[in-house]
């Protein structure tokens, strides 16, 4: 079942909004959903205005904090095996760790072109921290991972987890969209090694070494 989640309320220009259109238009914009491979890897700089997003990040710490589940809290042993966030093609648009005008220097997660409704599954179990309108992120679903990482899934059109869930491998977390800052239907699939923006690590790597390649 799905959760309907509402926009944000219009809010004036700002500096960050200035510097995250500026990231959309240097990366370049529209891409084709299509593949010959189940996971073609054609690469392009497009896709993707994410940045650092002060509200979003403000949410997150205070939902995070908010769970008192010690079992949610704490690193559960060895990670096991993870999935992929898509079963179907999709197109890579932008890797991770591209240069960009982004507060990080980089692209901070990997953009997956897919038409906008595709299923979006949890690449880990954990616990759902968000599950709202997330900022630039659009309507977003943001997992404490057991191993104590954090994994977001952007942009999406329809959210279908509820916050505080504790959920497992392959879970349906909500379908694709193009919500928050995107040019297009994708999922933005990033991985953090600690909660706050800025300690994104490559989510090709870690999926790989946890049994999931994605490319």
């Amino acid at each position: 079942m799905g959760y309907d989640i509402d926009s944000p309320r219009e809010a004036g220009t700002t500096r960050r909004d200035v510097l995250s259109v500026a990231a959309v238009l240097l990366a370049g914009g529209a891409f084709t959903v299509a593949g010959p491979a189940p996971h073609a890897a054609a690469e392009s700089d497009g896709g993707c205005g994410v940045g650092y997003d002060e509200e979003f990040e403000e949410d997150l710490a205070e939902a995070d904090e908010a769970i008192t589940d010690d079992r949610a809290l704490a690193p559960q042993g060895p990670p096991g095996r993870f999935a992929l966030p898509l079963r179907r093609r999709f197109r890579v648009t932008a890797r991770y760790g591209v240069r960009g005008n982004w507060l990080a220097g980089h692209h901070t997660g990997i953009d997956l072109a897919v038409p906008s409704g595709t299923p979006v599954h949890a690449v880990g179990g954990g616990t759902v921290v968000l599950a709202r309108w997330s900022g630039a992120y659009g309507k977003a679903v943001t997992v404490r991972l057991r191993d104590g990482h954090y994994a977001v899934y952007a942009h999406l059109s329809r959210i279908s987890v509820r916050q505080g869930a504790r959920i497992g491998v392959g879970d349906r977390l909500g379908r694709s969209g193009a919500t928050g800052r995107a040019t297009g239907p994708h999922l933005h699939l990033e991985i953090r090694a600690r909660r706050g923006y800025g300690s994104d690590i490559n989510p090709v790597r870690y999926l790989a070494r946890r049994g999931a390649r994605l490319l």
